[in-house]
Formats: structure tokens, C-alpha cells, sequence
């Protein structure tokens, strides 16, 4: 025993000058970079993912993973965590429960602290990091893209549109960006609940991830399940910025950030990456209180030669209307039976049509059973036979089919108005003048500018009335919306969706003159709409309503009925908009209440609009006019 006591006696012996070395080069790093305050620079705030705190002094990590920090109180001192981390940076092994050395697991932050520590190799020698090697080696990175998927309000984690970003390789082109990978962040659910889902996001109640993944993965999802458009913009980093992006991308890893719906999401988190990359571009201070999508593209493009292109994706639906629009009425009915088994695709009524109109009609049954076979629930056996045998009778007919080139739209998202508004107006509500101001956070309606924005889609989030009444001198909270989704969706020959809205808030009730308590509200429909021009939408609705109020019978009233209306494009930035709807409540505080308006909106700027609204309401039997001119200006 006691030569194996002397045998690591010696050992630790000729160890001691090494140790020692390391510890004083250790001292000698911290002392360097805290004589270049390396813990207050941009680039460390941004590896780190530090903000300032809301209401404490100082910063935080928005990273809630223990794993990601090198010292115990990492999270909020950005000094102790530069320290632990160069520290860690001459450890040989991997940690604990960790399969890679600590320079290859914090590869961005090693890669920029050597840069400007200027490491000397033999005192810490820098390590290989052949699996972070393989994983570059595989991207073959040489550019960067900012992906949007458009709003999809089938989904409460998307209804604002989504952000992700696909790493362009070399020699990749428009034929093969597809072969590409995407790097992405969600919340880590399986939650199929979308009203959970939406609630659950906006308290933290998940943990997101960035993760990489096949491009075509993702086209599938979003263009060809969700169908939504897709907007991919080519941004302008250099070699080395794509590649401190990628490097901070890899050892993040799996680490788990908390998922807020609004501020710390998708695109917010992605922004951080792109500030990674070029640390000047301060894109996430932008948006301290919230994030939206289409507001965050907007941002990028707005920095000066970061754009290069703009390519459009259309999804799989538009590419259908698109068909659809161009084909003749007969042709879409009988494509359709064809598609659902009614007519055969080598029957006499195919038969009958010239060789482009059959290839045309086989075309467009193709395309409309492959919609259904995706967005519906059709059984796959009989319906991948029919896809066949679709097949089957288009390969004889020798005609190749014209490129499907559906138009690019005018206004691009991140070109479409803000996202916030504030109104200023007045008028008249029965027998009182009145003064309105009118805060809207996010998002869109149907009577804003429609550039830019899912038509027939409406989101208004957080939306506030207040008005001042000078000749009783009153001042009140006239209306409070929650929120409103409204998807007003239209039918055609061939796709059929169905339009819904949702729509919850408070707002003054009319029981009778001077009399007019605060009410809440939750009411909602479905229906069909349709589309008789390319500048008008129709629709009609069945809603029900729940309204609640201490004055209401049984402090409550249940009752449904109809809404419908049509909102019309006369002139280029003109909107017309005339709806109805009427309730009975039969349960509960028991009344009718009914509206009819006449709205019209003429776009003044890119950011500016002017609105007249006319209404006659209809509320506990009392009948009342009111009249309104706002100036919006959406920021």
C-alpha cells in the first residue's frame, strides 16, 4: 500500500506546476477581461440571453435551464457566469450527466471570449468537438433565411403567424431550398386543446426548445397541413455571422426556456439569434411587452441591406383556388365528381372534353382529393386508389401541364400596417356628443387595411374605448373586447370551409335612458361565407350569447340568432362594411337586443386611416343612432 501511496504522491507532485499554471492563467484571463468589462459587452449580453429587469436593478437571463450556467448565480451576474465559464473552459472531462467537454458545449461563448482574450493554446489548448464538426459539416451553412408562415387562427400558437429560420447550404438554389434545414422554437406540448393551450402560454405554463430540422418538414406542416402561405426572406450575413449563429444555435442545445404567448415566443427568441449573429442589430429591445410575428419580420426588414430577397410560397389551398378560379364551371363540378368517386376518370363524360381539357380536369382532381385527403378525414385506402387511378388516366393523355404560377400579393406581411392602434374621433350616441379615444395592442380587423394580412382574418386583442361625454360631464370605459377571432373564410365549388368568430368583453348595456350598466359578453357562431367578387365578401352567421350582469334577471341572459353582413372594396384603399345581428335571450334576464351599421374606411397612408362608423341599435325596447369619425394611426 505504501507504494501506491508514494506512486501518487509523485503523481500529484510533478501535477502541482500544471495546476498551478492553469490557476494563474485562470487569474490572468479574468483579470484581462475584466479590464475589458467583457461582462458588460453587447455580444456576452446576447450569448447569455441577458435583459434588464422590469422593475429590479440589474439584468436577467431569460434562459430558465440550470444547465446553461456555468455559476450558481449565473442567471443574473453576468460577471460570475464569464468567470465560471472560463474556468470551466480548461476542465479535460465532460460534467456530470453531460457527454461533451465544456469548449465544445459552449462553443459560441469559447469561440468569442478566445477572440478577444486572445487564448494562448499552450496554456489552454482548445479542444475537438467532433460531434458539433459533424453536425456543421451536415448543414454546409452559407446563408441565412427568416421564414413566416402566415396567421393560421385554427390554432391559438399561430393565429398571429409563426417565425422560423432555414440555414441556406452552398450551391443550394430555389429548386433545392427544400433539402434544407430549419431551425425552429415552440413550446414543448402535446396539448391538443387550443383554448388550454392559449391560456396555459400566457402564464408560462411551457417550456420551449429550439430544435433543427428538415425544411420540407416544416413546408409540409405549415403549407400543406395548416395551409398557409409562406414568406421566406433571405437575409444578408456574412460567412462568419452565420456561423456564430449556428455555433450559439448548438449548445443551446435542449435548453429550456419558459414559453409566454405573447413576449418570450417563437419570433421573439428568434430574434435573439439573429443578434447573435451581428450583435449591432438590437432587434429584441423592440419588443419588451410583446411580439408578434409579422411585427418581428418587419423589424428585420427595416435594418438597412440585411434583406436580400423576398420569396412567396403559396400554400396548398391558394394554389387550389387558384386552379379552381381558372377553370370552367363545368369542368370544377365534374373534376369533383371525379375526385370523390362519382364520375371515372376514364368515363365518357372525360371523354367527351379536347386533350388540355381532360389533362386540365385530371389536374384539378388531383390537386382537390390531395387538399381533402390533408385537410380532411378520408379514409386512406380507397382514397390513395382513387389518387392512383387519377394518375393512371392523366399519364395517357399527352399534354404537359402549364406551370401553376399563382400570383405573388401585392403587400408582403411585414409591408402591411402595424399591428397596434391608436383612434382619436367623435360623435354622437343618442342624445350625447361625445369624445373617443381608442387603444388596440394587437392586432388587426376587418375594417383595417387588408394588405398584408390573412383576408377575411380578425384578431383583436386588449381593445379599449374610452370616451369623454362633455354635456353631462361623464367619462367611462364605453367598451372593453378581450378578445375577438373572426375567420371569415370563403366557400367555392369546390373547398367548403366554415367561417366562425369568437368574440368576449364588457361594454355598456342600454336598460333605459341614464341607465346603463356595464355588462360582460361572450358570444359566438359559425357559418358560410363567399366571396362574389375579388372585392367583396358575404356572410351569414348563427351566434349564440351569454351575457352576465348583476341588473340581468337571474344575473345572467342565454339567447342566440343571426349575424350576417358584407364588407366591399369599391376603390383602391376604400372598404365598405354593412352588417346586422339580432339576439333574443329566452333564458335568463329575458330581452332582444339587435344592431345594423354602415362602416366605411379610406386609407390615408401607409399608417393612417380614416373611419366613419353609422348605427342603429335596438337594446331592452329602447332605439337609439350613434355616429363616429376616428383618425386611426396604427404604430
Amino acid at each position: 500500500m505504501s507504494r501506491f501511496f508514494l506512486v501518487g504522491l509523485l503523481l500529484w507532485f510533478f501535477a502541482l506546476p500544471c495546476l498551478a499554471a492553469d490557476n494563474a492563467y485562470l487569474h490572468e484571463l479574468v483579470h484581462r477581461a475584466r479590464a475589458q468589462h467583457l461582462a458588460q459587452q453587447a455580444e456576452w449580453r446576447d450569448l447569455v440571453h441577458y435583459v434588464p429587469r422590469v422593475v429590479l436593478p440589474g439584468v436577467k437571463s431569460l434562459v430558465d435551464d440550470p444547465g446553461f450556467f456555468n455559476a450558481p448565480d449565473g442567471r443574473t451576474d453576468p460577471q460570475a457566469e464569464l468567470e465560471a465559464t472560463l474556468a470551466r473552459f480548461f476542465s479535460t472531462t465532460p460534467a456530470k450527466g453531460e457527454k461533451q467537454l465544456p469548449q465544445c458545449k459552449f462553443i459560441a461563448r469559447y469561440h468569442w471570449l478566445k477572440e478577444r482574450l486572445q487564448f494562448d493554446s499552450a496554456r489552454l489548448p482548445e479542444q475537438a468537438c467532433p460531434e458539433f464538426d459533424q453536425w456543421y459539416a451536415a448543414l454546409d451553412p452559407q446563408s441565412v433565411t427568416l421564414v413566416f408562415p402566415a396567421a393560421y387562427l385554427n390554432n391559438p400558437a399561430s393565429m398571429f403567424g409563426h417565425t422560423l429560420l432555414r440555414v441556406d447550404a452552398k450551391g443550394q438554389d430555389k429548386h433545392t431550398r427544400l433539402l434544407a434545414y430549419a431551425v425552429n422554437y415552440a413550446a414543448a406540448t402535446n396539448e391538443t386543446n387550443g383554448f388550454m393551450f392559449a391560456i396555459r402560454g400566457l402564464f408560462g405554463g411551457y417550456v420551449g426548445v429550439f430544435s433543427v430540422a428538415p425544411y420540407y418538414d416544416k413546408v409540409n406542416e405549415y403549407s400543406d397541413i395548416e395551409n398557409r402561405d409562406i414568406w421566406e426572406y433571405r437575409l444578408n450575413f456574412t460567412p462568419a455571422e452565420v456561423r456564430r449563429m449556428l455555433e450559439h444555435t448548438w449548445e443551446l442545445g435542449h435548453t429550456w426556456f419558459r414559453y409566454y404567448f405573447f413576449d418570450e415566443n417563437c419570433s421573439y427568441n428568434l430574434l435573439s439569434l439573429l443578434e447573435v449573429a451581428r450583435p449591432s442589430l438590437k432587434l429584441t429591445e423592440q419588443f419588451r411587452w410583446y411580439a408578434i410575428p409579422s411585427d418581428t419580420v418587419r423589424a428585420v426588414t427595416e435594418v438597412p441591406g440585411l434583406l436580400k430577397d423576398v420569396t412567396y410560397r403559396p400554400a396548398r389551398s391558394t394554389q387550389l383556388r387558384y386552379r379552381i378560379e381558372h377553370t370552367p364551371v363545368a369542368q370544377q363540378y365534374l373534376a369533383k365528381d371525379i375526385a370523390t368517386g362519382e364520375a371515372k376518370p376514364e368515363g365518357a363524360r372525360i371523354k367527351a372534353l379536347a386533350d388540355p381539357d381532360r389533362a386540365a380536369v385530371l389536374d384539378l382532381a388531383f390537386d382537390y382529393l390531395s387538399y381533402e385527403r390533408v385537410s380532411g378525414d378520408l379514409p386512406q385506402k380507397p382514397t390513395a386508389q382513387r389518387l392512383l387511378a387519377l394518375l393512371n388516366a392523366r399519364s395517357l393523355i399527352d399534354v404537359d401541364a402549364p406551370p401553376l404560377k399563382v400570383p405573388t400579393p401585392a403587400v408582403r406581411p411585414d409591408e402591411g400596417h402595424k399591428s397596434a392602434l391608436v383612434a382619436v374621433g367623435g360623435g354622437q350616441r343618442a342624445e350625447h356628443g361625445f369624445m373617443e379615444l381608442r387603444l388596440r395592442p394587437a392586432y388587426h380587423d376587418l375594417m383595417d387595411p387588408e394588405g398584408g394580412y390573412v383576408r377575411g382574418a380578425q384578431i383583436r386583442f386588449l381593445d379599449l374605448r374610452a370616451r369623454r361625454y362633455p354635456d353631462i360631464d361623464r367619462n367611462r370605459i364605453e367598451s372593453f373586447t378581450a378578445l375577438n377571432i373572426t375567420s371569415l373564410t370563403p366557400r367555392n365549388r369546390l373547398i367548403k370551409p366554415l367561417s366562425w368568430y369568437l368574440d368576449v368583453g364588457w361594454y355598456h348595456s342600454r336598460f333605459a335612458e341614464g341607465d346603463e350598466p356595464v355588462v360582460f359578453h361572450l358570444n359566438g357562431g359559425a357559418g358560410l361565407t363567399y366571396e362574389p367578387g375579388h372585392h367583396a365578401l358575404v356572410y351569414a352567421l348563427l351566434a349564440g350569447s351569454l351575457e352576465k350582469s348583476a341588473r340581468l334577471r337571474h344575473h345572467y341572459a342565454l339567447g342566440a340568432g343571426p349575424s350576417i353582413g358584407a364588407y366591399l372594396d369599391p376603390a383602391s384603399g376604400w372598404r365598405v362594411g354593412i352588417t346586422a345581428k339580432a339576439f333574443r335571450y329566452g333564458t335568463g334576464g329575458r330581452h332582444s337586443a339587435g344592431e345594423i351599421s354602415l362602416k366605411q374606411r379610406i386609407t390615408l397612408s401607409h399608417q393612417s386611416a380614416l373611419k366613419l362608423d353609422i348605427s342603429r341599435h335596438y337594446e331592452f325596447g329602447n332605439y337609439w343612432n350613434e355616429g363616429k369619425v376616428s383618425l386611426d394611426w396604427y404604430y
